[in-house]
């Protein structure tokens, strides 16, 4: 007997793809690229910040990719940035608006946003991680009365791989942000501060205790941004940071992002330092 799997799997089937279409493409650097998507009849995806979906083409694959865009601004739609780095993504790349692709998720669990509210903020992305980042940066600052300080400290290899340029001259702009940027490479029309991310920790001044830090970007980055934040006093468990590499399902079946115990996809992506210190092979 032939099994149709379409037909046995029911419509909210986390195994199965929402066919869902492309709204708007905008380039941001040679190499990523911010999709706006919309599910079937505009329905929300209800995501939090910190969890990712599944993205799949017919005939080219699927890979998990961080949601970029805040909750609180939803509209009907939401937004990924996408690298250039493989296949699927390559494809991406050459698609335009009208066309679909199939989504799963959200999956994981994001940060913990309502633990959050009355803290200061110190967020400090490196590279591609502000993508993922910037979804709880605008959800913080739609909800800017509920929060203290706000403190974001970028960095990226060249002022030509700076991610959502506009958005970091608005941030730039405001008196109730404090934005710190670095490059390591500059040219010659970069004004800021040159060096690796941990460079920018000695311009600022924090309160440890009611500081949460969220760091988000390469393993490399990890290390070095984990000794900045514990040696200004910031405790363990207010120190998040993402382990989104080696994922592929997104439900727990397939063991790609298996480290000892956990399942990046389920029990992360987003983890508090206190939570992972102890598994040395996630940092």
């Amino acid at each position: 007997m032939t099994i149709n799997l379409i037909e046995t799997l029911p419509e909210s089937s986390i195994y199965l793809p929402t066919q869902s279409r492309i709204l708007a493409v905008q380039p941001l650097t040679k190499l990523e690229m911010l999709f706006t998507i919309e599910l079937p009849g505009g329905i929300a995806l209800d995501h939090r910040p910190g969890q990712f979906v599944e993205v799949s083409l017919l005939g080219v694959g699927e890979a998990p990719i961080s949601i970029s865009s805040s909750p609180s601004r939803s509209n009907g739609s939401f937004e990924l940035c996408v690298r250039r780095a493989g296949d699927l993504t390559s494809v991406l790349h050459r698609m335009t608006p009208g066309e679909m692709i199939g989504i799963r998720g959200p999956f994981g669990r994001g940060f913990p946003f309502e633990r959050f509210r009355g803290k200061d903020m110190l967020f400090a992305p490196g590279g591609l991680g502000l993508a993922p980042l910037r979804s709880l940066i605008n959800q913080v600052l739609d909800e800017r009365g509920n929060f203290g300080r706000v403190i974001i400290l970028y960095g990226a290899r060249h002022p030509s791989e700076l991610l959502f340029t506009d958005e970091l001259a608005e941030w730039q702009a405001r008196d109730d942000i404090e934005l710190h940027l670095t490059v390591d490479r500059a040219d010659d029309d970069w004004k800021e501060n040159i060096g690796v991310i941990t460079t920018l920790f000695p311009k600022i001044d924090i309160h440890p205790r009611n500081t949460v830090a969220i760091t988000i970007g390469p393993p490399i980055m990890y290390r070095f941004v984990l000794m900045e934040l514990l040696g200004k006093g910031i405790s363990e468990g207010n120190i998040w940071l993402s382990l989104e590499r080696r994922m592929k399902c997104g439900v727990g079946k397939c063991g790609h992002c298996q480290i000892n115990h956990l399942y990046t996809c389920q029990s992360g992506p987003s983890f508090s330092y206190a939570e992972i210190k102890h598994l040395t092979e996630a940092l």
